[in-house]
């Protein structure tokens, strides 16, 4: 019988070893799961959906400019608090959360550096502070790099990431649409290249202002740009909107941007552009002496 007694039987747990978070990141487009590091070795960018994750603008400036070219400008230009704007908490207290919380001083970095040898100004935008919010400290930024391409008789670039004009501000913050416009303006008088990067995503008074005012007008795939969000135009219209609507993609077809370009090829494009552009000397023509 003891044959078919129950036999005894000792248990064994097992326990599995944590798979350490933050090592993995989920494509939002494809499911794929890509290890961080190959993901931020190819620039966020997803290796086989093409979809661009959101960079900083340290990383940003790191991907176009020549290594150890860039010199930061205007780093003490910071937020101040024009209205003492109170809502759920005062406006400065609010900016300091957003310094820690990006680690920067304000939505905007901007300087000097160069690009395949070619020196140019630039200011690019940081989403992670305050939604990239246009303020008056960012918007004076944004125009002194402007400025300092014509006093150095060099392109500008500006890489645009915003939710548009920051409300804190008021007045302040539209200014500087203008601002940033007319500074343009003398930069067009001055016949230097502007080109504008925009990224996802832009919008609001950055997008009715100086993102899309480029010579030639640039955008990362997938980007949402518009004024206006989707859900305010169709409440406001009462219409079905287009499939793809406010996409770069969408805005391409429809004239509003130049091209699209991977982050990956963003750096050689720009070479290529500005190359075209002859900046920093003169095309050489071929010409016959007279006798």
């Amino acid at each position: 019988m003891s044959l078919f007694s129950k036999p005894k039987y000792s248990t064994v747990v097992v326990k599995k070893k944590d798979i350490p978070k933050g090592l993995w990141t989920k494509c939002p487009i494809s499911g794929e799961v890509v290890f961080n590091k190959e993901l931020e070795a190819n620039q966020m960018v997803v290796p086989k959906s093409g979809y661009h994750f959101p960079i900083g603008a340290r990383e940003r400036i790191a991907s176009l400019l020549d290594e150890g070219s860039f010199t930061e400008m205007d780093a003490g230009v910071i937020s101040g608090d024009p209205l003492e704007f109170v809502d759920s908490k005062p406006y400065p207290e609010r900016i300091k959360k957003y310094t820690v919380d990006s680690g920067l001083p304000e939505a905007v970095i901007s300087g000097t550096g160069r690009i395949y040898d070619i020196p140019v100004s630039l200011a690019v935008m940081d989403f992670r502070f305050c939604g990239g919010a246009l303020g008056s400290a960012a918007g004076e930024k944004i125009t002194r790099a402007i400025e300092k391409a014509v006093a150095d008789k060099c392109p500008c670039l500006i890489v645009s990431a915003s939710g548009g004009a920051r409300m804190q501000e008021g007045i302040f913050s539209l200014m500087q649409m203008a601002k940033t416009s007319a500074a343009l303006g003398r930069l067009s008088e001055a016949r230097l290249p502007y080109i504008s990067i925009l990224t996802h995503p832009t919008m609001g008074g950055v997008s009715a202002s100086y993102a899309v005012l480029g010579d030639v007008n640039i955008a990362e795939p997938g980007a949402l740009i518009g004024f206006a969000g989707a859900r305010v135009i169709k409440d406001t219209t009462k219409q079905t909107l287009p499939p793809g609507f406010q996409t770069a993609e969408f805005l391409l077809q429809k004239g509003l941007i130049d091209q699209i370009v991977n982050r990956l090829q963003m750096r050689d494009r720009l070479r290529d552009l500005l190359s075209v552009m002859h900046v920093g000397k003169p095309p050489v023509i071929a010409t016959e002496e007279v006798a």
